[in-house]
């Protein structure tokens, strides 16, 4: 028998370009996700949890430093991780946790190489010591060689010439539009299947003789929606919202540009291939939770789900993300261990930076100073309702601070944007109409970008 450690694991679920409003346990009855609720009973999920920039890497980055993006220059997806900056994945090293992961760290994006074993230098740098890298979705389809461990593993089954040439195809069709077709590979080969199979294996395995942290991060529902045929036919005409429809009226110009002319029976098309992706990742959760549980280590280990971002969705006329709506800028997050109550829904706002500092007091780490995220142990552990009175958001060309009531967002050489979120589509800009409202939130995101300037 071995003997088990006695801090906790952490067991990270990852999605990317995962809705906030695409969970059952939210209400969806038009998703299935079955193991995510599952997890939800087990534990509390967070109902207002926000991306501090719905972009790829910036999110990652600034999660991994406990830092808003911008602190470290991470402005898009060409920004590397900046290893003069600790990583809370290297602080639960040195305390003696074993870090493993598999999928996308997004963490030196740019570089593409991640070799066959997905376990480039540079992420023992950031802190893992068991790294399984993959490349991200696009990426692993640009390319006609294998670049990572998914693409070989592609290659060794006859797949990757295949996989390589729909995604082209896609690409050329500008991935949505006309892109949104099933899979060309056997379920079993999905990059989020080979993803979820690499996690159920490594917890089937990992020693229970020291604590451990493992990173499970998902390449989908991320475009270009393409689930396996199998859980395409789950959805093959079901209903799915429609998605919020929105005037040019008092909309910054850079947005406009954004707008693509998409029908309303294909934006449907998406809405459901977009759900059966979802319904692939929920298996796999699913498969790690029972792994948990058949080796009796549910009660010792804090299990979360998140995302980077979410996903326009034809929402406003828009795909994909990098914009300062609710569908883009506001994720789900859950959390589930021991001391945590089962079953609660928390409105609290937090910001996705901080789960930094929870993952760090969840394993009995000493608090680190100088960070911009805040533990909120203390809402998981029904000590406090509330966490943060505002969250902001922010990416090269617009800065956004939210309230439970407002959002205000300053676009650079644009139209100001107010949005009174009892106005849940954020259809009506009432910047003109509340120049007080706009002057007040516009003087706290300036204080709140400028927190703590001369210790960063």
């Amino acid at each position: 028998m071995r003997r088990r450690s006695s801090l906790p694991n952490l067991l990270f679920i990852m999605a990317d370009q995962f809705r906030f409003d695409y969970l059952g346990c939210a209400g969806a009855d038009f998703v299935r996700t079955p193991n995510l609720d599952r997890l939800a009973r087990r534990g509390t999920r967070l109902s207002h949890a926000f991306t501090p920039c719905p972009l790829c890497a910036p999110a990652r980055i600034g999660l991994a430093a406990g830092l808003y993006p911008f602190r470290v220059g991470a402005l898009d997806n060409a920004a590397f991780y900046p290893l003069s900056v600790p990583t809370y994945y290297r602080r639960l090293r040195d305390h003696g946790y074993h870090v493993g992961m598999v999928g996308k760290h997004d963490l030196a994006k740019q570089d593409y190489r991640r070799g066959r074993r997905g376990d480039r230098p540079v992420s023992y740098a950031l802190g893992f010591t068991q790294p399984h890298e993959t490349l991200g979705k696009m990426e692993a389809g640009f390319w006609e060689e294998p670049h990572c461990p998914y693409t070989h593993h592609l290659q060794e089954k006859g797949l990757l010439e295949r996989f390589h040439r729909d995604y082209a195809r896609r690409a050329a069709k500008g991935w949505i539009a006309g892109a949104s077709h099933d899979s060309v590979l056997p379920a079993a080969d999905v990059h989020d299947a080979y993803i979820g199979q690499q996690a159920v294996t490594w917890i089937e395995r990992v020693s229970c003789e020291l604590p451990w942290h493992y990173l499970a991060s998902f390449v989908g529902p991320h475009d270009p929606f393409d689930p396996p045929v199998e859980y395409a036919e789950r959805v093959r005409g079901a209903a799915v919202p429609e998605p919020i429809a929105s005037s040019p009226q008092a909309k910054p110009a850079w947005q406009l540009r954004r707008r693509l002319d998409i029908s309303a029976d294909e934006i449907a098309v998406t809405r459901r291939q977009y759900c059966a992706s979802i319904a692939l990742i929920d298996d796999y959760v699913g498969r790690m939770l029972d792994v948990l549980e058949r080796r009796g280590l549910l009660e010792d280990t804090y299990v979360l789900f998140t995302s980077d971002h979410g996903e326009m969705l034809g929402d406003h006329h828009m795909y994909a993300k990098g914009v300062p709506y609710e569908a883009a800028v506001r994720v789900p997050l859950i959390v589930a261990g021991p001391g945590i109550e089962e079953g609660r829904v928390s409105s609290a706002l937090v910001e996705l930076g901080d789960l930094n500092p929870t993952l760090c007091q969840l394993a009995g780490l000493p608090p680190q100073e100088h960070l911009d995220a805040r533990s909120f142990c203390d809402v998981l552990w029904g000590v406090r309702g509330e966490h943060r009175h505002d969250v902001i958001s922010a990416i090269r060309n617009w800065r956004m601070i939210r309230t439970e009531r407002f959002k205000y967002v300053e676009n650079d050489n644009d139209l100001p944007e107010l949005y009174d979120l009892g106005d849940p589509g954020e259809v009506h800009n009432v910047a003109q109409d509340n120049p007080g409202v706009v002057s007040d939130l516009r003087a706290r995101l300036v204080e709140r970008m400028q927190e703590g300037r001369w210790l960063r």
